[in-house]
């Protein structure tokens, strides 16, 4: 089989390789200089739609409504775009053996492919049950959701189990949106975590009371303290039952797992230096290895703002950071310096009528401000974090676009906070003086 030769290389076919490529043609790529390498079978999309829009019973969101760069307000790019800008699009093929001494690629179907300069773009997989020896983890209809493949997977499975019984295995965000959208599809949802609250990670106890009320009043019944420790199934293999470690036992026409995922770095194993679970990069995105990148869910970089180096799970940072690394590799041939990567952390997600937003980070003290009761006409309220008498991170429920931009500007300034009380009692007045 022919090698195929390309001065750039992009492996991984998700929101990252999407926003890289975009950013190659704002550089001026010549054609025929870059391939994008994507095991999936469609060109890069907006992921965070598949937990979302994808899956309403009305009006659901549809490929090719959703490919990047459109989820942050930028061109559609739809496969012939790459084509005309002369970008190999390459999809369907697994990268399986990455060697970076020689800098090849071979895919499974045993072809290969040298670059110049390779930006790791893997991503992420989901945990799955199965990987822990959970009993009857392998049944029909316990499903998972990373690629769009696995939507329309779980599309068929509403259909088929129309008005069923659903049980929903985690709580975080996965957890709590697919729980949402699939009440809208009229489904009777349980959602079994074992943390005392839902969104640990970031939600405080106060902030968890919110949603988890808020679930509840919507009809969603949720089990916390427990885990899904087996499953049966029916004569046609299909999941029957889901069993907990606190004895109760959950009828489940499906089942739908959020417990996590891990970065894709096994092709790069003992081949780069890695550390925090992910590949060691410097503000540039430049791994230790000379002309090789890593970015978004698999790249372990510094974050300027706190002084300590991190791994960010979340879609902006992985538009953002594919961004900079081709600025950083056309800097570089150009003997010219950008700016290192300035990161202010950002989350968000949507669900039922809701909408919220985080900004910062979510250490020390917490103060909560504003209407944070579930049963609220139009609840709005949200949060800060304050360590060392300095905000440092802001979270809003509700908030209109210029009340988000004034508490993401709260959590990059970090201003001075007088007292906890003050700040309940400012609220939002607290951001908008900044």
């Amino acid at each position: 089989m022919a090698e195929k030769s390309f001065k750039y290389v992009i492996v991984g076919g998700g929101v990252s390789a999407g926003y890289a490529a975009r950013e190659f043609s704002k550089q001026g790529v010549q054609p025929g200089e870059l391939a994008v390498i994507s095991k999936e079978g469609v060109a890069p999309y907006e992921r965070p739609a598949l937990s979302k829009a994808y899956l309403f019973p009305e009006g659901a969101a549809r490929l090719p409504g959703f490919h990047v760069c459109v989820g942050s307000g930028g061109e559609r790019l739809l496969p012939e775009w790459y084509t005309q800008k002369g970008i190999s699009l390459i999809l369907n093929t697994e990268i399986v053996k990455a060697d970076l001494t020689s800098k090849t690629l071979t895919s499974a179907a045993g072809e290969t492919f040298t670059y110049k300069y390779l930006i790791i773009a893997t991503g992420s997989t989901t945990l799955k049950l199965t990987d822990f020896g959970v009993e009857g983890a392998n049944a029909k209809n316990i499903l998972y959701l990373r690629e769009i493949d696995d939507a329309d997977q779980l599309v068929e499975a509403i259909k088929a189990k129309k008005n069923g019984t659903a049980v929903v295995v985690g709580g975080g965000y996965i957890g709590l949106e697919l729980s949402a959208v699939l009440k809208i599809n009229n489904f009777d949802v349980k959602m079994v975590y074992p943390e005392p609250w839902c969104m640990p990670r970031l939600f405080t106890s106060e902030i968890a009371a919110f949603y988890e009320g808020y679930y509840a009043k919507k009809g969603v019944s949720i089990i916390k303290g427990t885990v899904a420790v087996g499953f049966t199934s029916n004569d046609n293999g299909e999941v029957k039952e889901v069993k907990l470690k606190d004895g109760r036992v959950l009828e489940a026409d499906i089942v739908v797992v959020g417990v996590g995922a891990r970065p894709l770095t096994n092709l790069f194993k003992g081949q780069v230096e890695e550390e925090k679970g992910g590949i060691k990069t410097d503000a540039f995105f430049k791994t230790s290895v000379p002309d090789v990148y890593a970015v978004g869910d698999v790249a372990t970089f510094p974050m300027k703002l706190y002084g300590d180096i991190r791994r960010v799970e979340h879609v902006d940072h992985s538009r953002k950071s594919a961004e900079q690394a081709v600025k950083a590799i056309f800097a570089s041939e150009q003997g010219k310096e950008i700016e290192a990567y300035d990161y202010l952390p950002y989350f968000y997600s949507r669900s039922f009528d809701l909408s919220w937003q985080f900004y910062g980070d979510n250490v020390g003290d917490t103060v909560i401000f504003g209407d944070h009761d579930p049963s609220s006409a139009k609840p709005k309220f949200g949060s800060y974090w304050i360590k060392e008498g300095k905000v440092v991170g802001a979270f809003l429920e509700g908030g209109a676009p210029e009340e988000n931009q004034a508490i993401a500007k709260v959590a990059k300034l970090q201003p001075l906070a007088s007292s906890l009380d003050v700040l309940a009692k400012e609220g939002l007045e607290f951001a908008s003086k900044i």
